[in-house]
């Protein structure tokens, strides 16, 4: 769902790349909160597996494939305030390196996959978890449910943008037909791998799932004949690292983009297939970045579909993987720094 330049005219780009600019500035505080000596670390890789799963898109019907948005993937695994950076720093990526999104149009693509997705998944999702059993499985489960109606919630966020600001004239009941049904479905696919990842994540090391902390039923001692919550466990000693989380994660991304991509779905999404067959893109515009060497996907100058395509992927996660990390680490460092400060008035006072 990259909407390229051209679809949405000047002044709506513009308010919504400040939409997106505050979004991401509420973010960078809220992820604060969120960064942690478990979750830091996992962010850059969660933005780096969102890129690699991006790649491969999965048909869906009539000529028309679709890809993993990864809102919903990232708000639970890592937090909300980190799930809108994540994907916002994937969309970044992609805009400037591979031509992929337009560049006036970044604010339009950061407000629909990053804020719509995160925020309309994660409300459910901590909505579900709340009613279902405090069990794993319910996890999973409210995870495929959430970032299920988190596609046809971006396509309709698309829709209001089109209706305030569309290029051409198409009616917007089509668009919104249109768009909401094909995303439907490509909703599928994306709640199967978010349940999958999740659920894979949550059995090895389920201290590392941002939104399944806190959902254990506490223990229930009989005490005069009534049952009583027990006094919670303290945990002494270092928090496991999650370095083989990590690294297991990095490889998995760089297969994904580097070797499983060549498979994927050749089909346009389906953002690109209305927009074909509704004739939403007559007025699309150039990517600035076209000539890039890493545009659309490819790497300049290697004839070789496969080398090219797996050598831009490989590129793209280490990339993605780099600059994410470095602007946690940062938000990370800032949240300690923060910390430290307010403790120094309160230890000035103890030695007076």
């Amino acid at each position: 769902m990259h909407v390229p330049d051209g679809f949405i005219n000047a002044p709506v780009s513009a308010v919504t790349g400040v939409v997106a600019a505050g979004a991401v500035a509420v973010s960078l505080r809220g992820a604060r909160r969120e960064l942690d000596e478990r979750t830091a670390p996992l962010a850059g890789l969660v933005a780096a597996f969102i890129f690699a799963v991006q790649m491969l898109n999965f048909p869906v019907a009539a000529g028309t494939s679709g890809h993993l948005l990864g809102g919903a993937l990232a708000a639970i695994l890592v937090g909300p305030c980190t799930g809108v950076l994540c994907v916002s720093v994937v969309l970044l990526m992609q805009g400037v390196l591979f031509a992929d999104g337009g560049l006036t149009a970044l604010g339009v693509n950061i407000t629909n996959m990053a804020v719509v997705t995160v925020v309309v998944s994660y409300l459910l999702f901590r909505g579900l978890v709340k009613v279902l059993p405090k069990k794993r499985r319910s996890v999973t489960v409210a995870s495929f449910v959430a970032a299920l109606v988190s596609v046809p919630a971006a396509a309709t966020a698309f829709t209001a943008m089109y209706a305030l600001g569309g290029t051409t004239d198409v009616a917007l009941g089509t668009v919104f037909t249109a768009m909401v049904g094909v995303h439907t479905l490509i909703g599928i696919g994306e709640a199967a791998i978010t349940a999958a990842t999740v659920g894979a994540v949550i059995a090895v090391r389920p201290d590392l799932v941002y939104g399944a902390r806190g959902l254990t039923a506490p223990l229930k001692l009989r005490v005069g004949g009534e049952l009583v919550d027990a006094a919670p466990a303290t945990v002494e000693g270092p928090v496991r690292s999650p370095r083989k989380v990590w690294a297991a994660g990095l490889v998995a991304s760089l297969v994904l983009a580097g070797f499983v991509s060549f498979y994927a779905s050749a089909n346009p999404d389906g953002l690109e297939k209305v927009a074909t067959d509704q004739g939403i893109d007559k007025k699309a515009e150039d990517h600035a970045a076209k000539d890039s060497p890493l545009a659309d996907y490819g790497v300049k100058d290697i004839a070789n579909a496969r080398l090219s395509g797996g050598l831009a992927g490989v590129i793209g996660v280490g990339a993605t993987v780099v600059v994410g990390t470095g602007v946690f680490w940062t938000v990370r460092r800032r949240r300690a720094a923060a910390a430290v400060s307010e403790e120094t008035p309160v230890r000035t006072e103890e030695r007076i």
